[in-house]
């Protein structure tokens, strides 16, 4: 498989870092404003229930950065195995522990050290039993092969310049018949090489 950073001339390290400063500013600083909302009202521009909300720590929906709703896919079952990629604080990964218990399980990965310590804190004000935050990169998950009946992901895959590998490692951790719910940006034109090396557009 071709390494797609490298096809970018992407320092992936650099990039990451990037992101990383973006997205620990909204778990520190829910309200400061940003290029892209945030919180509650995203949650209701893109379609959540309130009812999804109920029981949720506010710390963990006000610091919500999604660019979709993977549950307009589909509810989740009670029983379900999740993964949720890219995690953030938690708000879907809280959700789906809800939708799939008592006896499933969900497991968010990020790799924002300031984002997991928001969603690990949520998890456990909310009294949330199954479901555990790890820290890691949507292109090598900390994840066993098989394990998942679902793989979600909300505002992530954009920003992770090698799709191929991220999507393989989704394939790789679901089970047979397993299902994608992913909620993020498409765009219908081609992005100009030099927008894609530029690393100011990837968080700006």
């Amino acid at each position: 498989m071709t390494d797609q950073t490298a096809v970018l001339n992407l320092d992936l390290d650099q990039l990451r870092n990037a992101i990383q400063e973006e997205y620990a500013e909204v778990a520190r600083h829910p309200n400061k404003g940003f290029h892209f909302h945030t919180g509650r009202r995203l949650a209701a521009l893109l379609g959540y229930h309130e009812s999804w909300l109920d029981g949720i720590p506010e710390a963990s929906i006000e610091s919500f950065a999604g660019t979709g709703n993977p549950f307009s896919l589909g509810e989740l079952r009670g029983g379900e195995h999740v993964v949720d990629v890219g995690s953030g604080a938690g708000i879907d990964s809280l959700i789906a522990a809800r939708m799939v218990a008592p006896d499933g399980q969900v497991i968010g990965v990020d790799m924002t050290p300031s984002m997991l310590q928001k969603a690990r804190v949520a998890g456990t004000d909310g009294g949330f039993t199954n479901v555990e935050f790890r820290e890691g990169f949507g292109e090598s998950l900390p994840v066993p092969d098989l394990w998942a009946d679902v793989v979600i992901s909300n505002g992530v895959l954009n920003l992770m310049p090698d799709k191929p590998a991220a999507l393989t490692e989704m394939n790789r951790v679901l089970k047979p018949g397993g299902r994608l719910q992913i909620g993020d940006i498409l765009v219908q034109k081609e992005v100009p090489q030099a927008a894609k090396e530029d690393i100011s557009l990837w968080t700006g």
